[in-house]
């Protein structure tokens, strides 16, 4: 993909579309022979069937007095509402309005004024979102199919923007790395191929160590092997550590995320409707790799840490079975009820294995953890769980400021008790009622008292089934803009 900044000198006039953002209750630009741009918005607004609001469009083609085949109008709604989230859904727009017919798309945005130039690079960042496309598995290309277009964004100082830019196309790298990890089939991306494809991350300047099993049966990590015991594939733990801070030796936050490769639900297995996304329950995993990647690659002056249990659950003779009991590297007991209530054992492990090598500062799980979670928020939100308020908090401001829905849901011991078991420490499921809540209750039990602590349930939000502003259908990488967030705004030295 192509997005260049630039000046109308430096770019000429010539494009195949022209694409201009038009704010909703301004007053009409003046008509001008010098800017037909100007002088076909004028008359757009003035039919009344356009009005600028957020998501409309009107297409002119062949326009008096531009090089191009086609002007389109792009509503941005109020000037005073457009913000990040808001750009990248034009950036996003802009990529459907051009199509797939190659040339130049001219995306004019000197419009934003002064006081808003830097929303560019969203915009910018909304396009290279929406033009993002998982075809690496089609043998043929669609012969309709002529490539995405090259994107010439017009604004006033594109010298200015350079910085912002830059920091902007790490995130955006993060989240397309994510996407990638999470559409990758499960015969090619297992515990074994993941872990290498993680060992490349070194050259992007993260530390990168990688347990293999002997060295988490020395750790004592029961209930990760557990879930991996009926794969012909061996488990794998792999950290990744940033240390961007000027005291490299302080404290990290710690990222954790479920890598499940692939969910047969075990010897408690799926329908088989549907099971083929369960090449996704390894979303939270991706969603922490995204991050360290973006993080590496702005440079980030602050210390992070991720860390990702990798197993692939499949029943086979070796499997464990409802009624076992396994112990944690935490050495807490835990009955197995049901063997696709998986994540949760893993997340387990990995959570005390983080907090015993790093000492963190706070911990942030993710994870594609119930089926729960959709049911109570649907598709719109993640659920986020936590024992800390400023935590909890944080990462609310956070995913507001990236557009990412984030929604609260309740802790309580009335929760906790549905997981007590009568054999062991702990059920490793308190049924159906209220499941996103017992299975963060779950998580909850593996955090050493006063350690900050906030679980996302992810599964409702790490697939999309239709196209959206900015992610076409599969998966969205959510939660990388909204980490990267958080460690900006809370963690990162100022």
């Amino acid at each position: 993909m192509s997005i260049t900044f630039g000046d109308s000198a430096a770019f000429g006039e010539e494009a195949r579309i022209w694409i201009a953002p038009v704010f909703e209750g301004e007053d009409p630009p003046k008509a001008s022979k010098k800017d037909p741009v100007a002088t076909l918005t004028a008359r757009a607004l003035a039919s009344g069937s356009f009005k600028g609001k957020a998501g409309e469009s009107f297409g002119v083609a062949f326009p008096q007095g531009l090089e191009a085949d086609r002007l389109v109008l792009l509503g941005a709604g109020p000037r005073e509402t457009f913000d990040a989230p808001a750009a990248r859904a034009l950036g996003g727009r802009a990529v459907v309005a051009a199509g797939r017919s190659g040339g130049v798309a001219r995306l004019d945005l000197t419009g934003l004024g002064a006081e808003r130039a830097e929303l560019a690079v969203e915009v910018a960042a909304g396009i290279s979102l929406r033009l993002w496309r998982f075809v690496k598995y089609k043998s043929k290309p669609d012969p309709a199919d002529k490539g995405a277009p090259e994107f010439r964004l017009r604004v006033a100082e594109a010298l200015a923007l350079k910085a912002a830019w830059s920091e902007v196309e790490a995130l955006v790298e993060g989240v397309l790395f994510a996407r990638e990890l999470v559409n990758e089939p499960g015969n090619v991306l297992h515990p074994e191929s993941y872990a290498e494809r993680l060992a490349e991350l070194k050259a992007e300047g993260l530390k990168v160590r990688i347990l293999d099993e002997p060295a988490m049966e020395k750790l004592g990590m029961g209930a990760l092997l557990g879930v991996g015991r009926g794969s012909a594939r061996g488990s794998r733990l792999v950290t990744l550590e940033w240390r961007g801070a000027q005291d490299k030796k302080a404290a990290p936050l710690a990222v954790i995320g479920k890598g499940v490769t692939f969910d047969t639900g075990g010897v408690s297995i799926k329908s088989a409707a549907g099971m083929e996304e369960m090449t996704s329950d390894m979303g939270g995993s991706a969603v922490t790799v995204g991050l360290m990647l973006a993080l590496a690659r702005r440079k980030a002056k602050a210390n992070v840490v991720g860390v990702v249990g990798l197993v692939e659950n499949m029943p086979d003779g070796e499997a464990i079975r409802p009624g076992d009991i396994l112990t944690s590297m935490s050495g807490q007991t835990i009955e197995v009820i049901n063997t696709d209530a998986e994540g949760r054992l893993v997340l387990a492990d990995a959570l005390w294995y983080a907090q015993q090598s790093f000492k963190p500062r706070a911990l942030i799980d993710l994870a594609t953890l119930t089926g729960a979670i959709v049911v109570a928020l649907g598709s719109e939100n993640a659920g986020l769980f936590s024992n800390d308020d400023d935590l909890a908090n944080g990462l609310l401001s956070a995913a507001r400021a990236e557009g990412e829905g984030l929604w609260r849901m309740p802790l309580g011991q009335a929760y906790d008790d549905k997981i007590k078991s009568r054999l062991a420490d702990m059920k490793n499921t308190g049924g159906r009622e209220a499941g996103s809540i017992t299975a963060a209750q779950f998580l909850q039990r593996f955090v050493e008292a006063g350690t900050p602590w906030a679980h996302l349930d992810i599964a409702g939000v790490t697939l999309s089934s239709e196209d959206r502003p900015t992610a076409p259908r599969g998966a969205t990488g959510w939660g990388v803009a909204t980490l990267n967030r958080l460690v900006r705004d809370v963690y990162e030295e100022k």
